[in-house]
């Protein structure tokens, strides 16, 4: 998410940020508050597509990277112009966002001379004082968004207030009718350009809890009422499509589902086969990561990389059986770290060992009786 202004900060995204439970949400602040208030606001306003993507980048490589983006006022503008720089994003929601960034310089108009001049000065924004500086000026100015919405090809959800009166609703409107299907639009009524009160924040949250579950897993919770399953449990799901399916993981809630090219599959969750596959990489990394630490080798990074096939017994020099066809899974090992060529061998050979390997290649007898 993207917050620009304080008043939003404080409401949409305490909001949101209290459904966790439900979507992981991670958020990119434009500026703190409280005792930080007067060291940020020296800082320029505009959020550079270019931190955007830095940020997106430092998730994927440590989390994930983010499925949705969320921006209000100029971080809107912001998440529409970096969107298609992001091959993970699934889909946009601007909050009272300008079509055209440098629209918001009529916002300045008593103070331009003096900017231009100076090279600074303090504007009344929205009710709040801030510190602009030309080069925000020179920013908003070359920003040029018609293009980039029109082939953002994610869905986009659409967020203004008629009575805003800093980005005025014609700037939604140019958004809404520069972009293509899938998009969705939103009048926040008696709301302002930071939805400083409660229940604008409150609602908008509401919806883009909503919205956002058609485009990213919803990490689901028991029934009311009901305590969360113990041990393993799946069941169908009361949300989604045919196939999403609610597990329960030892107190973990997740989502299965089939991917969008099977028909009825809604891509809400990994695939069975993708759990299966991603139990097998998690033991093999843990298992590595145990034996290095007792040897107290300096192993920094395992990454594994596995897919599931299936070939003709013939075609399988090293199979005990011979007619019909074979499960194959092919896994890669990434073995980061100052590692000797007998300690990276010896790793290879410990993989073989996880617990999930040897039950996958063991005999096994899978028992099913109806309960009530």
């Amino acid at each position: 998410m993207l917050h620009l202004l304080e008043g939003y900060l404080r409401g949409v995204a305490h909001r949101t940020g209290s459904r966790r439970a439900r979507h992981r949400c991670a958020a990119v602040r434009l500026h703190g508050t409280g005792g930080e208030r007067r060291r940020v606001r020296e800082h320029q306003l505009l959020l550079k597509c270019q931190d955007l993507l830095a940020a997106a980048g430092y998730l994927r490589q440590e989390h994930e990277a983010p499925a949705i983006l969320i921006g209000h006022s100029l971080g809107g503008a912001a998440v529409l112009a970096a969107a298609g720089d992001l091959p993970e994003c699934k889909a946009v929601a601007t909050i009272g966002a300008p079509a055209d960034p440098g629209h918001v310089a009529h916002n300045f108009q008593p103070k331009l001379d003096e900017i231009e001049s100076k090279g600074l000065a303090e504007v009344t924004l929205a009710g709040r004082t801030f510190t602009i500086k030309k080069q925000f000026l020179e920013d908003v100015r070359g920003q040029v968004l018609h293009d980039r919405i029109a082939k953002l090809k994610r869905a986009l959800l659409v967020f203004h207030a008629p009575l805003d009166a800093t980005v005025g609703i014609d700037n939604a409107t140019d958004i809404f009718v520069a972009a293509k299907h899938p998009k969705s639009f939103v009048s926040l009524d008696k709301a302002d350009h930071l939805l400083s009160r409660h229940e604008d924040a409150a609602y908008v949250a509401e919806v883009l809890t909503a919205w956002a579950s058609r485009y990213v897993p919803v990490l689901v919770s028991p029934e009311e009422g009901e305590e969360a399953p113990q041990g393993v449990v799946v069941r169908s799901s009361s949300a989604g499509g045919p196939y999403t399916q609610d597990v329960f993981v030892e107190g973990h809630r997740l989502l299965a589902d089939e991917p969008a090219s099977v028909p009825g599959g809604q891509d809400l969750g990994p695939s069975p086969y993708g759990y299966l596959l991603s139990g097998l990489g998690a033991c093999t990394s843990m298992t590595l990561r145990m034996y290095a630490d007792r040897k107290q080798w300096p192993l920094e990074k395992v990454t594994v990389r596995l897919e599931h096939g299936r070939l003709h017994a013939k075609d399988c020099a090293d199979c005990e059986t011979r007619e019909g066809m074979v499960d194959e899974i092919n896994r890669e090992l990434m073995i980061e770290g100052p590692l000797d060529d007998d300690q990276r061998a010896r790793l290879l050979e410990i993989a073989d060992r996880c617990p999930v390997h040897r039950t996958l290649e063991n005999e096994i007898k899978i028992r099913t009786k109806l309960v009530e």
